[in-house]
């Protein structure tokens, strides 16, 4: 019997080995290699890939075509999935691996016309163009890894077969990116709904009109007068929609805010970045900052790359399926992005015909809408047929829920389907911009979406582009509602010419700031700006000439936590809650707010209190108006942002008011229920003691990967959770949705930067998760705990640096 037992215990442990084996043998196979030699078909010369600490290769090829076809190559085997991912999502392809629950993604996706503009947009390319043979070369790198190599672990877990990457692909990559600036799908219908459903004398809180001064400068004017807020104006007369119409529109602005995150793609949001002239440097050159605000994901937005052949060197950040870099710089040039925010997507009510419901009134007559059907493949379900209709405006974008949706067919007019958006080309030569007459030329060629370029050169120029291009609307026409195709609200004039965008060269003051505010302009820009507080907290601090500017000093001001939002909100709130809150025990909780200075630091108690009271005050005064959906709705848009700070400033806003109750609530009755709600929440999560209630405890950042949706998988692959500072429109913008505590960092910063021309080759900056996407690779989450610490790595350009942190070499030579 024991030597029974003792075959059985060996048989068992033998299993296990074989099997723990077997295991590590499996995930060996998946990870990237990054020393010794590897052949690769159409090199034509041996190209050099070192890579340093933090597994950023440095390639070094003898010409363009092998540097990006070893750019390819290097990518796909830490980013493959990635990869897969970005061209399901904007090809619509989701639910073919993900099943039904992202059918409704693939229906949106569909509707953009994504995959058949990504044929229009190829075939304009000329094919012996340097930027054609840059993607082709990529694209081949990217190939010839897939078809040598194991299939990532996700494509064994979704049964994902591969398929060569195509040039269709990369473009309908940059529609999804272009989409993704895009707030019109979550903001339109709601400010529509508030005109038509509850009546203009609700639009007062909300900042429905363009400010031609620039968003500082408008901000000067509400701070000068903060005792009333400006009445809101109708901006064009109501559109005929049916109660199911809305239902629809509810559904298409839920889907296309979480479509992004299904798929682990990061929804661009916002921006920082300023650039200082050498006059108010220390080493007397221009210093360039920058930290792009995008949706957090495993793995993060950008690849990181540094480029060498003859004539050419970049250090740059790199999207899916994209050889041109987004950011870069090298010993001569750099730049940065920001989100312009200009509204560049228009939603149109075409009035249908009562007779034939395939017509729409246009230019006096009834005319006829293309229609064709399009298959959804559904993993364990039937195909989907997709009917989609395309009229004079546009793609029908309500054909994505057409069962549940109601007659008003609704249209999208998008700059990036309507222009001829080079945006390769335009890449193509920002990557060799090194004089500021060629990187004007550059950004003009960026039709959509819109980009803030901030642009600095070591000869000592600074410079600034919005670059898009601008549509010509009626007058009167305001694109923040749904326009009505039958009164013309829809017809474009053409596009004003670049000459007219916003845009500065070597400006007197010394620097340039961008943060997403509106800019000033000598035309018409309507767009979706974000709070001016962030914008100005950087100018004020800019402004400073009390020392010279070093990097040092500009890690700080990136990682600044502070801004006067707050501080505008409450100066008028907390006298309503001191009247409000009788109860001694209540009011002691005022104390915290009433000392903050605005800071989301880590062991600020006021952080909390406020985020949490701005979400129930939001709660209190606008779900019972707008209902639970269209709530949700406005929690996700910048429009609530600007729309607080000009509610607490009209006491006699209609918004007070709970239509839902028989009596009449003021401002006073709304702010108690509010306060009570939020002390009663945070006591049942943390206690009644406040040392519980700091920002560290309630606000964290996990970076989330698509696996990871489905527990027990996101302990495996997902990163995180961080304590980390900053908040909402602070300079340190790791932003949480307006919500209940505690609060998940959505997005911020996908990477900083700081590149001082004094010395570019000491450039910093730090990617928030790792290189890598393959899991158990050591570069899959290295920076993450650095990057939530606020620390920066180097960015290293000099051969001799590079060498001596060189931690593996792969040599990739032409194949016999």
């Amino acid at each position: 019997m024991k030597k029974t037992s003792l075959v059985i215990a060996a048989t068992l442990l033998a299993l296990l080995l074989a099997l723990a084996a077997g295991a590590a043998w499996y995930v060996h196979t998946k990870l990237p290699v990054r020393e010794g030699t590897m052949s690769l078909e159409r090199l034509s010369a041996t190209v050099t890939v070192q890579y340093d600490e933090r597994g950023v290769p440095h390639i070094h090829a003898d010409n363009e075509a092998d540097l990006y076809r070893a750019l390819g190559y290097v990518h796909a085997q830490d980013r493959l999935f990635q990869m897969e991912m970005a061209r399901r999502l904007a090809n619509g392809e989701l639910a073919e691996v993900f099943g039904p629950r992202l059918l409704d993604s693939d229906k949106l996706f569909r509707t953009l016309r994504l995959r058949e503009h990504a044929k229009t947009m190829v075939a304009r390319l000329a094919p012996q163009s340097p930027a054609s043979r840059a993607l082709l070369a990529y694209l081949d790198g990217v190939n010839q890894f897939q078809a040598t190599h194991p299939a990532p672990m996700e494509f064994d877990a979704l049964g994902i077969r591969k398929r060569p990457f195509t040039p269709e692909d990369a473009a309908a990559v940059s529609g999804y990116l272009a989409y993704s600036f895009a707030a019109a799908f979550k903001t339109e219908p709601l400010m529509t709904f508030v005109r038509d459903k509850l009546g203009p004398q609700y639009l007062g809180v909300f900042d429905t009109e363009p400010h031609p001064e620039g968003g500082l400068r408008s901000l000067d004017t509400a701070l000068a007068s903060p005792g009333s807020a400006p009445a809101g104006t109708s901006s064009g007369k109501a559109v005929a929609l049916s109660t199911q119409d809305w239902e629809g529109l509810n559904q298409l602005a839920q889907v296309s805010r979480q479509a992004l995150r299904s798929a682990g793609m990061g929804e661009f949001q916002g921006s920082n970045a300023w650039v200082v002239s050498g006059q108010r440097t220390q080493s007397g050159k221009p210093i360039l900052a920058g930290d792009p605000h995008i949706g957090f994901s495993v793995p993060a937005t950008w690849y990181e790359a540094h480029l060498r052949a003859p004539g050419f060197e970049l250090y740059g950040h790199f999207n899916a399926l994209n050889p041109l870099a987004l950011l870069g710089h090298n010993t001569r040039f750099g730049w940065s992005v920001t989100m312009f925010e200009n509204d560049d997507i228009d939603l149109i009510a075409e009035k249908a015909n009562p007779a034939n419901p395939g017509q729409v009134w246009h230019q006096d007559q009834w005319v006829d809408l293309q229609v064709t059907n399009d298959t959804i493949k559904v993993k364990g379900a039937a195909d989907v047929v997709l009917p989609l209709r395309t009229g004079p405006h546009g793609p029908i974008v309500t054909d994505a829920f057409h069962q549940n949706y109601g007659n008003t067919p609704i249209a999208m007019w998008w700059a990036f389907l309507e222009t001829d958006n080079p945006i390769e080309e335009a890449l193509y030569q920002l990557n060799r911009a090194d004089t500021r007459d060629k990187a004007r030329a550059a950004a003009e060629m960026v039709h959509a979406p819109g980009l803030n370029i901030l642009w600095a050169n070591t000869s000592g120029d600074i410079a600034w582009w919005a670059a898009a291009k601008l549509p010509q609307r009626p007058e009167g026409a305001n694109p923040l509602f749904i326009l009505d195709a039958s009164k013309g609200e829809a017809e474009k004039g053409g596009f004003y010419n670049f000459s007219f965008n916003p845009q500065e060269e070597n400006p007197a003051r010394g620097y340039i700031v961008s943060a997403n505010q509106q800019p000033a302009s000598v035309v018409p820009v309507p767009g979706y700006y974000l709070l001016p507080d962030r914008a100005k907290r950087l100018d004020d601090l800019l402004q400073d000439g009390k020392s010279k500017w070093t990097p040092e000093l500009t890690t700080r001001l990136q990682l600044d936590v502070c801004n006067d939002y707050p501080k505008r909100v409450l100066k008028l709130l907390l006298p309503m809650i001191d009247r409000v809150a009788t109860d001694p025990n209540d009011r002691a909780f005022m104390e915290p707010l009433q000392k903050w200075d605005g800071c989301y630091e880590p062991n600020s108690v006021a952080a909390s209190l406020f985020s949490q009271l701005s979400y129930e005050l939001s709660k209190a005064v606008f779900e019972d108006e707008l209902g639970e959906l269209q709530f949700q709705n406005l929690l996700g848009t910048p429009a609530l942002d600007h729309a607080l700070p000009r509610l607490v400033a009209d006491v006699h806003s209609p918004w007070w008011n709970n239509i839902k109750t028989p009596q009449k609530e003021s401002h006073f009755e709304t702010v108690r229920v509010a306060w009570s709600n939020t002390l009663k929440h945070m006591m049942g999560l943390y206690g009644t003691s406040l040392i519980d209630w700091t920002w560290a405890n309630t606000h964290t950042l996990t970076h989330r990967h698509p696996l990871g949706q489905q527990k027990p998988l996101d302990r495996l692959f997902d990163v995180g959770p961080f304590a980390v500072p900053g908040g909402r429109e602070t300079p340190n913008n790791l932003s949480q949705a307006i919500g209940p505590a505690p609060w998940a960092v959505t997005f911020g910063p996908s990477t900083r930067r700081v590149i001082d021309f004094g010395a570019p080759d000491k450039s910093l900056g730090i990617n928030p998760v790792g290189q890598s996407g393959v899991l158990f690779d050591r570069h899959y989450s290295d920076q993450a705990e650095r990057f939530a610490q606020g620390l920066y790595a180097r960015q290293r350009l000099g051969a001799a640096d590079i060498h001596a942190h060189t931690d593996s070499t792969l040599t990739l030579q032409p194949k016999p």
